[in-house]
C-alpha cells in the first residue's frame, strides 16, 4: 500500500504512557508543547493513564490523525509503541516515536535519539520512511517475539520490576534467575518453505531488529535490513549451559555456539506436537500473552512509515563489511 509522506506541518497526535520507564511524567508534556509551539506545530497529547486503556487511546489517536491528515506519535518503551503502531499499521498515517523506556531498542535501530529534545527534532525535521514490521498471528512485533524460555524470562522480569523498579540491572537479573530456576524443552514442528521439521528446544525466538541482533553476534542482522525475520532456536542444554551462552550473548559472540541454530525467513509456522495443545504462551516485543496454535511468524504486506533520520540500514550494512574486512585481515 502506498502512504503518502505526512507534510512537516501535519499535526501531531501523541499517546504517552505515564507509566514506562522513566521517572517523567509530568514532563513529557510541556516539552512535545513547548517544541511543536516553536515549530509552528499543532499537537495534541493523549495520555495514558492505566496500561488497560492504551488500545482504546491509541485508536482514537489513529482515528483522529487519519481526519486530520496528522502524525500518530507513540512515547513509552517499547511495549507502547508495539501497541501504537499495531493501532497505525495500515491506516495511512504516518508514525513517530518519542522513545520513553529502559531498551528503546526500536527507536534505537532506526536512529531515534534516547534524549528527549533531541528525539523531538527527528519528529519535526524528518520525513517518513517505510520500515518492515514483523507479524505473529496477525499481532504486531517491532523487536521480537518469542515462545519458551524467552518468554518465561520476560515474564519473570515484569515481577522483578514491579518489586525491585526499572534498570537493566533487574532485567538481567531475572534473567538469570529464571535460567536458575530450570526450564522445560518444547516439542515442536516448525515449517518454513514448505518443509516441516520436527525439533525440540527451550526456545524460538524472532527477531525484526537488527541492532539487537548485531548485539548478541548474530549475522541474521544483515538478513533483516533485506526484508527478512530472524529466527534462534537452541539447542537442548542445560542450566550451565544456559549461562554460558548468556555470556557468549552479552560479548557479542552467540553466533559462535554450537547450541545455537539460527537462519533467515520470510514466513514461519510453529506447531507443538503435544496432543490437544490449543494455546501457548508468547511474548511480543516484551508483552507476555497466551496465542492459539499454530503460531505463524512472518514479515508484513504492510510497512510502518516511520518518521526517522535516513539511510540506516545501509550504514549498518557498511559498518558490518568494514568488521568483516578488518576480522580477516588479523
Amino acid at each position: 500500500m502506498s502512504v503518502p509522506l505526512a507534510p512537516r506541518s501535519a499535526p501531531l497526535f501523541v499517546v504517552f504512557n505515564r507509566a514506562s520507564g522513566r521517572g517523567d511524567r509530568d514532563e513529557l508534556g510541556p516539552a512535545v508543547e513547548a517544541a511543536c509551539r516553536a515549530a509552528g506545530r499543532v499537537c495534541e497529547l493523549m495520555p495514558v493513564e492505566e496500561p488497560g486503556c492504551l488500545v482504546e487511546i491509541a485508536r482514537e489517536a489513529v482515528r483522529r490523525a487519519s481526519e486530520a491528515g496528522g502524525v500518530v506519535v507513540a512515547a513509552g518503551g517499547d511495549g507502547t509503541i508495539n501497541c501504537v503502531a499495531q493501532a497505525v499499521l495500515g491506516s495511512g498515517c504516518a508514525f513517530g516515536v518519542l522513545p520513553r523506556g529502559t531498551f528503546n531498542y526500536f527507536a534505537r535501530t532506526h536512529g531515534i535519539p534516547a534524549e528527549l529534545d533531541a528525539a523531538l527534532r527527528v519528529l519535526l525535521e524528518e520525513r517518513a520512511v517505510p520500515v518492515q514490521v514483523g507479524l505473529l498471528n496477525d499481532r504486531v512485533f517491532l523487536v521480537n517475539a518469542s515462545l519458551g524460555l524467552y518468554s518465561q524470562s520476560l515474564e519473570d522480569r515484569e515481577v522483578w520490576k514491579r518489586q525491585f523498579g526499572r534498570s537493566r540491572a533487574i532485567a538481567i537479573g531475572a534473567v538469570l534467575a529464571t535460567i536458575l530456576r530450570g526450564h522445560r524443552s518444547l516439542g515442536l514442528t516448525i515449517e518454513s518453505q514448505g518443509a516441516p521439521r520436527k525439533v525440540r528446544t527451550p526456545t524460538v525466538f524472532v527477531g525484526n531488529n537488527a541492532l539487537q541482533m548485531e548485539q548478541v553476534g548474530l549475522p541474521e542482522a544483515q538478513a533483516i535490513d533485506q526484508g527478512a525475520l530472524a529466527g534462534v532456536m537452541l539447542k537442548p542444554v542445560g542450566r550451565w549451559g544456559l549461562l554460558k551462552l548468556l555470556v557468549r550473548g552479552a560479548m557479542g559472540r552467540l553466533a559462535e555456539a554450537d547450541q545455537i541454530v539460527n537462519f533467515a525467513f520470510r514466513r514461519l509456522t510453529v506447531r507443538d506436537r503435544r496432543i490437544g495443545a490449543r494455546r501457548v504462551k508468547v511474548a511480543t516485543d516484551g508483552e507476555v500473552l497466551w496465542m492459539r496454535l499454530p503460531l505463524h511468524f512472518e514479515v508484513s504486506p504492510h510497512r510502518l512509515m516511520l518518521i526517522r533520520p535516513p539511510g540506516l540500514a545501509e550504514e549498518r550494512r557498511q559498518a558490518q563489511a568494514n568488521l568483516a574486512e578488518a576480522e580477516s585481515g588479523r
